[in-house]
């Protein structure tokens, strides 16, 4: 049994950080899904709400490690 953990770059802030490969939340950039960090959640939340979108709701241990059994391999 194992774990997964993934280290990426933020696509809001550039910054390296860890997260669950399958319930990161993500944005779409060049048709191409890049993962976003809490910070710039908690960042963006604010003004797409006052735009009328919903928030971004992250996934519970979406910046945690998952079970192994969890990915599509």
């Amino acid at each position: 049994m194992g774990y997964a953990l993934c280290y990426g770059y933020c696509a809001g802030c550039g910054g390296l950080f860890s997260f669950s490969p399958t319930r990161v939340p993500s944005v779409r950039i060049n048709n191409s899904r890049e993962p976003i960090c809490k910070t710039c959640v908690s960042r963006v939340n604010p003004i797409r709400i006052k735009g009328g979108l919903e928030p971004i709701v992250p996934l519970p241990c979406a910046y945690e490690a998952i079970d192994e059994s969890e990915l599509d391999i």
